[in-house]
């Protein structure tokens, strides 16, 4: 059992971890047709995907496209700080490209909330029925924005679902291996309590896909590699953070020996936090997300990690990636992008060294 000993190497190895971006084309190759995909159960954690680096290699510059281009991206809530710095990536990436010539704009949207189905289908509808040139989505279940997306193909506007969710129906994803989410966080809890003890798991919302991959992540690597550590607890908190803290609580109450927790997002982290404050036990407490909250957390030495899937980056990523289908580029049906273990070894390194970031270009 080796825990990857920086957030450079994990990098490295967990390119397997990226975010996945899909921008029109056939389920296991490179293929920008812009069709419907078929399969049932599609689980990008299992697809034969790219990094973003690799697309970035294989294809070159992105196209210098001349018309206006109005894309329209819906995020889950803003209420999470994840879905805002997602929101500030998109718009960050859209300016990036208007300073080398392209004219682009993006209008981030979300619902009220993180449950809010209903309300995030019709800012999709929306969208179409202002005709949007393409559209970036981020579900909040993998059922609730299938009529949209169906719609939006219908009407010739490209889709590609932005993380978490899973749209079997859009041609493309983009976003991190969700179960390598869980799996990291696993061998990184399992080297800290030596191999041996007691962990529970706070789990998303149940039609998160997210939430299902990071939880199987993290007991499939447990199962395989730790056997000596029991999971003791596993319950939804629904993303919600004083849900987490009350769960977190009750735990903490009944085990007496618990030595970690991980959440499935830092936002249920961080109340599980307030709980162990409140306990004054040592337990280990891991999210996911990497949220500027979570690193301040790690820094005054109360959460212990976050595997940050640096959605600033992501944000850019994705509207790369509309760009280069746009532009008559053939994408792979699913494209990683970037995540990393951030404990107090590296919590203040600049996010661009740990993932080797740098800009795209754009041709002539």
């Amino acid at each position: 059992m080796q825990l990857i000993k920086s957030a450079k190497k994990l990098f490295v190895s967990g390119v397997i971890t990226f975010s996945l971006i899909i921008t029109g084309c056939s389920s296991n190759s490179a293929g920008g047709s812009g069709e419907k995909e078929n399969t049932e159960a599609f689980n990008p954690d299992n697809a034969n995907g790219q990094t973003y680096d690799e697309v970035r290699a294989n294809l070159g510059e992105v196209p210098k496209i001349t018309a206006e281009i109005k894309l329209g991206a819906v995020a889950k809530a803003f209420e999470n700080e994840y879905w805002r710095t997602l929101k500030e990536g998109m718009e960050k990436g859209a300016q990036n490209f208007n300073d080398k010539g392209i004219n682009l704009t993006v209008d981030v949207k979300s619902p009220q909330g993180e449950a809010d189905e209903e309300g995030q289908l019709s800012i999709v509808k929306d969208m179409i029925n202002k005709k949007y040139t393409a559209m970036l989505l981020s579900p909040i279940s993998d059922s609730n924005l299938v009529p949209g997306v169906e719609s939006a193909l219908d009407a010739k506007i490209p889709v590609i679902n932005v993380n978490d969710g899973i749209i079997k129906e859009a041609p493309n994803f983009v976003g991190p291996k969700a179960d390598q989410n869980g799996a990291t966080a696993a061998e990184w809890i399992s080297d800290k309590v030596g191999g041996k003890g007691k962990v529970a798991i706070i789990v998303g919302m149940p039609k998160a896909f997210a939430a299902r991959q990071r939880t199987i992540g993290f007991e499939n690597w447990i199962k395989d590699n730790s056997p000596d550590i029991e999971i003791t607890e596993k319950q939804n908190a629904d993303w919600d953070r004083s849900k987490a803290k009350d769960i977190a609580a009750t735990w903490i109450k009944k085990h007496d020996d618990l030595n970690a927790i991980f959440a499935n997002n830092d936002t249920m982290a961080l109340g599980a936090q307030e709980a162990v404050n409140e306990s004054g036990k040592d337990i280990l407490v891991v999210g996911v997300d990497g949220i500027g909250e979570a690193y301040e957390s790690i820094r005054k030495g109360e959460m212990d990690a976050t595997i940050d899937s640096f959605p600033l980056y992501k944000g850019q990523i994705a509207v790369e990636m509309i760009l280069r289908q746009l532009g008559g580029q053939e994408l792979p049906r699913v494209i990683w992008t970037p995540q990393a273990i951030i404990d107090s070894t590296n919590v203040d390194t600049p996010a661009e060294e740990i993932i080797n970031w740098s800009e795209p270009t754009v041709g002539k």
